[in-house]
């Protein structure tokens, strides 16, 4: 038992000390990241027992250039990745009540419920703001709540990559509480153009849900009304609230969209059309955030949720959709696409 774990660990060394030399940037040179240290130690340190290592995925997680032969397909690519060769038992699938649901027009427009919960949500939203606002002018004090704003729209930012990134790469239908939301984002993958066709309650109502449950009680709870918690509150749930719709845009076309929209989204106001369409593309692992998007660049850049992924690998066993090969039921129906734009 012993000699089994040594060897799982001098493996697991290779694998590590070959993701800490590769390049993190197009640059010819190579650099080691704080962040990527930290991962290393993290992995290297962890107790393991021949028990907790999966085997068959240990080897296949070196990182090593996309050379590789699989048994669906060979391709060449000179590109780095942590994706493993995508294992045929363990693929992404969406069940019959995706595919039923996204087939069926009636899926996509908005129920009295839908508008319901949105008017909820946008009315928690609203009392926020109005505090907020209202002992801002009070006071003539604009600077603190102002600032506060800011902040809690671009940290909506963050918060809606993280979710994306959860909820894309982990769970199943089965999961609690997130079952739904998961099913519908690994249908979108396939689906991307129907979120333009989902009616605006639709799209929003269970974000608005979430909203109402969690930022009402915050609203009743300020009775003073403290303007730079109302304010950063107001904003950043609204953002969230919200970023189904940002989301959509991002998928519509430009000729489609108001100009209003589409001048935000080149201001970087709202997440680019041209960037969210990297997220569609291999490997399937960047570009998140669905706010502004103002995270992305930095968040790929430094690989962060890559490194999470190695870490719940390697603390938890569970391989994340993003190193799977992308099959039909994880990537985008490319000519239904075309003929929907």
């Amino acid at each position: 038992m012993r000699g089994v774990e040594t060897r799982h660990r001098a493996s697991w060394t290779l694998d590590v000390s070959i993701y800490l030399s590769t390049p993190i940037t197009n640059s010819l040179h190579t650099e080691i990241h704080p962040l990527r240290v930290l991962v290393a130690a993290l992995l290297f340190f962890t107790p393991m027992s021949s028990s907790s290592l999966p085997q068959q995925n240990v080897g296949s997680l070196r990182r090593l250039p996309q050379t590789r032969r699989c048994k669906s397909s060979c391709r060449r690519s000179t590109t780095f990745s942590l994706r493993a060769c995508r294992p045929t038992a363990t693929a992404p699938t969406l069940s019959t009540t995706t595919k039923t649901l996204v087939g069926e027009p009636g899926s996509l427009k908005s129920t009295r419920s839908h508008r319901a919960w949105v008017a909820c949500g946008c009315t928690t939203v609203l009392i926020s703001l109005a505090k907020g606002v209202a002992v801002a002018a009070a006071s003539h004090a604009w600077l603190q709540p102002l600032l506060a704003g800011y902040i809690g729209y671009v940290l909506a930012d963050l918060g809606s990559g993280v979710y994306h990134w959860g909820i894309d790469n982990y769970g199943s239908t089965h999961t609690p509480v997130f079952g739904n939301q998961i099913e519908a984002f690994q249908g979108h993958h396939q689906w991307p153009w129907t979120i333009t066709r989902r009616e605006f309650a639709n799209n929003l109502h269970a974000l608005a849900r979430a909203v109402t449950f969690i930022v009402l009680p915050i609203d009743l709870l300020i009775y003073n009304g403290h303007p730079i918690l109302s304010v950063f509150v107001g904003v950043s749930s609204g953002c969230i609230m919200f970023s189904q719709q940002f989301h959509a845009w991002a998928h519509g076309t430009k000729s489609r969209l108001p100009p209003i929209v589409v001048a935000l989204q080149d201001a970087g106001v709202l997440v680019s059309r041209s960037q969210h369409a990297d997220h569609h593309r291999p490997p399937y692992n960047t570009n998140y955030c669905i706010v502004s998007g103002v995270w992305n660049e930095l968040l790929n850049e430094f690989k962060v949720f890559e490194a999470l992924e190695l870490i719940l690998f390697f603390k938890l066993g569970v391989k994340p959709r993003s190193w799977c090969e992308p099959g039909s039921e994880w990537t985008q129906q490319q000519q239904q696409q075309q003929q929907q734009g």
